[in-house]
């Protein structure tokens, strides 16, 4: 009894809640911001009605946020990226395709289809009855403790479930034919016997020794040369401001710190919580009146008992109690209780009892209970002196969040009016001028905070900032972070003298020519194989398939399962550029690997695939009908304030 809470509340949050996500996303986002007048910039649009700036913005942090959930000592900084940004907007542009089109079809969710998800839909097993109907007193629980009703996910459900039906339609009805089923699952799964005969460009290194002159000209050919740049870097000087910098600035005294202790005086009161023996004379809600009396009687009985003697509890429990659970262990419950865990004539009666003492007899729907308290921990309020730091640290931090908004205007304004220095910001907000070297336009191995942001460097890298050596916008790289910095000295890539890369020079033409003597010597085998096909190679034959490669490249694999299948042996060439060249002598078609490829399942796979791309194709053809259209580039306005990772 005392579990049911805990219990189906872990079911919600591991089970239910990622569903519930999941139909946000896909449906939730246009209905939040249909609440809001949003007032900014159009990025896509569809039939003829915009989505806006912050639509995206709260789509991508969602995204992010799921898996934030999912993964919670995840580093989010690698989904900072334009990549990740314009796939949240192309989900976004779907669900408005896929909502107008159900709109427009008038696909609505009836109340048996509902039901009819509720009874069959795996994630809600847990609230399942043994009749197959959901148990609304469990569900209802349970969304409860995560702050939700039946109502709202109901209408979240109802919601999903319209949408979908847009693609039903297309991926219900897939017949993937046998014969063009088995020519898709040939090209992966056909299996090849073949001798393959190898001519490794590292097998002759040993026999080019390129001259001085080789060095000199490879180095100085236009098409090598990249490979012999220094990298473009940039010497930098940037301020942060972040809330442990508005943090700083902020004195709180011994007055204002006593007044927020006591407002918070609960929190810093450990809840108590109580651990009981009980005795469970059983008549529950099906019992008769006579039943219920006869119970009733036998628990008053046993309670006079042990008022007169509570030192037999435990005995009186392990003869008695109707509790399969505790009857063993003297009655005792094996968790701590807390108010609200419980039936409440329960708690009730538990938390009016002194130590060991025996309740009177308590009614509840399973039965008579009689209890004892155990045992009682928490309760113990901790002192002002003892958590002075912790709410000196909330106290100023709540005044940095609120002063932040203000601090990060006049940083962005000054930055920018004020571009050719960042000592006035630096000397207005108190901020600390940091300086790094050797900065590079992508983030280095290791690199952390705002040298991490691929925003930032964007920013230091642009014409302004390295021509006119001005200061970049206020980029915000974190969370309520923003950055500024200013290029100090910039070293463009350029052609390392040809002393300092002779080595590398040397390295990469031996391995040039060595590939060009392997290239040589394959096509003289591979003429002679072609001349004599009947004639097998030395090497033994091995048997190939897109599923199973074992250690050969996927040039000899491609090769191998694209030779004609008829007029076996079939030789062919293999150009492995760098590597060398392979000469491959095709002996027999074996069929399907039965391993690699259960008829049913990779039949399955296709449909599945095959039903997937026809869904894609069916999308494709509402985003032309409904003129669905992208507004801007791959990434959100960097001078929003809600654009960023965890915003």
């Amino acid at each position: 009894m005392f579990e049911t809470i805990r219990s189906y509340s872990r079911v919600l949050m591991y089970i239910l809640v990622p569903l519930i996500i999941g139909s946000f996303v896909f449906v939730g986002v246009d209905s939040y911001f249909n609440l809001r007048e949003t007032g900014n910039e159009a990025v896509a649009r569809v039939d003829g009605q915009d989505i806006r700036q912050s639509e995206w913005d709260a789509s991508f942090r969602e995204s992010v946020e799921q898996f934030r959930r999912q993964a919670p000592g995840l580093d989010l900084r690698m989904f900072e990226t334009p990549e990740m940004k314009r796939q949240a907007l192309d989900e976004l542009v779907r669900e408005r395709v896929m909502r107008v089109a159900a709109n427009k079809n008038g696909f609505l969710t009836t109340d048996d289809r509902l039901l009819n998800f509720y009874r069959n839909d795996p994630q809600f097993a847990p609230f399942r009855g043994p009749d197959g109907n959901i148990d609304r007193a469990r569900l209802e629980m349970a969304l409860a403790a995560q702050g939700m009703t039946v109502q709202g996910l109901e209408a979240r459900m109802r919601d999903m479930l319209a949408l979908r039906q847009v693609s039903q339609g297309i991926t219900g009805t897939v017949i993937a034919p046998p014969a063009v089923a088995g020519t898709a699952l040939d090209a992966m799964y056909q299996q090849r016997e073949a001798q393959i005969e190898r001519f490794d460009a590292g097998a002759y290194a040993a026999k080019v020794n390129p001259t001085d002159a080789e060095i000199e000209a490879y180095y100085k050919d236009p098409a090598h040369q990249a490979q012999f740049q220094s990298t473009e870097q940039a010497d930098i000087e940037y301020v942060v401001l972040d809330l442990e910098a508005v943090k700083k600035g902020i004195t709180v005294t011994d007055e204002a710190l006593k007044s927020y202790y006591t407002q918070n005086e609960q929190r810093f009161t450990a809840p108590e919580e109580r651990k009981a023996r009980h005795i469970l004379i059983k008549a529950g809600t099906g019992a008769s009146d006579a039943e219920r009396s006869a119970a009733k009687a036998k628990a008053e009985s046993l309670q006079a008992s042990l008022v007169a003697n509570p030192a037999t509890f435990a005995d009186v429990a392990r003869k008695e109690s109707q509790d399969p659970g505790t009857a063993e262990r003297g009655g005792e419950v094996d968790t701590f209780i807390a108010r609200g865990d419980t039936d409440k004539a329960y708690e009730t009666a538990l938390f009016g009892l002194k130590p060991n003492e025996v309740s009177g007899v308590v009614p509840t729907s399973e039965g008579f209970y009689i209890i004892q308290l155990h045992a009682v921990r928490g309760g113990e309020k901790r002192s002002f002196d003892a958590v002075r730091a912790e709410l000196e640290n909330e106290v100023r931090t709540q005044q940095a969040q609120s002063r932040y908004a203000e601090a990060a205007n006049e940083f962005t304004n000054t930055v920018y009016e004020q571009s050719d220095s960042l000592k006035p910001i630096a000397e207005k907000l108190k901020l600390e001028i940091r300086t790094a070297k050797g900065v590079a336009r992508a983030p280095q191995q290791g690199a952390e905070g705002p040298l991490a942001s691929p925003k930032l460097l964007e920013a230091i890298f642009s014409s302004d900032a390295l021509r006119n050596k001005r200061n970049t916008e206020a980029v915000e790289t974190q969370s309520n972070q923003l950055t500024a910095a200013r290029v100090t000295e910039y070293r463009p890539a350029a052609l390392r003298p040809l002393a300092e890369v002779r080595d590398l020079v040397k390295q990469r033409l031996v391995a040039t020519q060595a590939a060009a003597l392997a290239r040589k010597e394959g096509e003289a085998r591979l003429a002679a194989a072609k001349a004599a096909p009947a004639t097998a190679f030395a090497q033994p034959a091995v048997t190939l398939s897109r599923a199973k490669a074992d250690e050969f490249p996927r040039d000899i694999v491609d090769a191998v399962l694209k030779a004609p299948a008829t007029g076996l042996p079939a030789v062919v060439g293999v150009d492995l550029q760098d590597r060398g060249f392979a000469v491959v002598r095709v002996t027999k078609v074996l069929g399907r690997d039965p391993v690699a490829a259960d008829p049913k399942q990779a039949g399955a796979q296709y449909a599945q695939a095959w039903a997937a791309a026809e869904s894609e194709a069916y999308y494709q053809s509402l985003k032309t009908r409904y003129k669905a259209k992208v507004l801007v580039g791959d990434a959100p306005a960097q001078n929003s304030s809600e654009v960023g990772v965890a915003k």
